[in-house]
């Protein structure tokens, strides 16, 4: 998972929202959260009317090139065909000049965590949020069977929509496998990822599936490509076949030192071209500060 460490000034579209939390317990113990059935129901309340979503969309190309930048200025010269950068933090400038070279945009943000830094922070309320998640401070897993969590996400890609985003890359889609904090499943992760495919495809938007490994083979049908991080290092990348199967994209981004010697990178690309993997190697921060292609 990724952080951002700074936010532009936004104020989201559904103020009301920290007022309308969902009923979820704080802990492991089970207590009652308002129902995933109601929480499906309230996609009216988006600040973009149903009536006016789109329901077609793009899908990035298996071929497609790819570059991922989530912090600094972002660096819009590379010979990429898809930029994934930050929903919140990217200036509207820099999106349309990357339209213009007709690149496509897709628009990162966590929807299975909050940060305290981002500008709709304080919608969430208490009940939402369980335990921090270990290494990025300011950062804790939401309850994402909670009504009003699924309202913010939806207002999050109304903002993609706005902001002219191809596509969204919603990270920390697995809180289920951690310790979130909250009695999640494997069975409450499906559904909350659904949901946000479905979201996304009603706002026009391509939707990729970050990391949740387990889950690629269940879901590769509904989400349009997926953003791995660090399947050689981990040895699932085979979990990808699923979707590489059907021609999607898989975007994977490598983060271990031993990749920027070139011998050893020249054979983590073999790897990931016989794979239909489109690979890089970046540093953590995803500043921009080196950056190393497979393609």
């Amino acid at each position: 998972m990724t952080k951002k460490l700074a936010s532009l000034a936004w104020l989201l579209p559904l103020a009301f929202l920290a007022a309308c939390g969902g009923d979820g317990g704080t802990g492991d113990s089970g207590a009652a959260v308002q129902s995933v059935s109601s929480a499906n129901a309230i996609a009216d309340t988006a600040s973009l009317s149903t009536q006016a979503l789109a329901t077609t969309h793009w899908m990035p190309a298996a071929a497609d090139t790819w570059q991922l930048q989530l912090t600094g200025t972002i660096n819009t010269s590379y010979p990429a065909q898809v930029y994934d950068i930050d929903l919140f933090d990217t200036p509207q400038a820099t999106i349309n000049a990357l339209k213009a070279q007709g690149k496509r945009v897709v628009c990162y943000f966590s929807a299975g965590s909050s940060e305290n830094w981002r500008p709709d922070f304080k919608q969430f309320v208490a009940a939402d949020m369980g335990k921090a998640l270990s290494g990025w401070a300011g950062e804790k897993w939401l309850d994402t069977r909670s009504a009003n969590v699924r309202r913010i996400m939806q207002a999050r890609m109304d903002l993609a929509r706005s902001k002219s985003c191809d596509g969204v890359d919603p990270d920390n889609v697995d809180g289920y496998t951690n310790k979130p904090g909250f009695p999640l499943t494997a069975a409450t992760q499906l559904d909350y990822n659904r949901f946000l495919a479905t979201e996304a495809h009603a706002r026009g938007l391509a939707v990729g599936l970050k990391n949740d490994v387990d889950q690629v083979a269940s879901l590769a049908t509904d989400f349009d490509f997926a953003v791995n991080e660090q399947c050689f290092q981990y040895k699932e990348c085979a979990s990808y076949t699923p979707l590489t199967a059907q021609g999607k994209a898989v975007f994977n981004v490598e983060y271990a030192t031993k990749y920027r010697d070139a011998a050893t990178r020249a054979t983590l690309c073999a790897s990931a071209k016989a794979a239909h993997l489109r690979t890089l190697v970046l540093p953590l921060d995803l500043n921009d500060a080196f950056r190393y292609a497979c393609d």
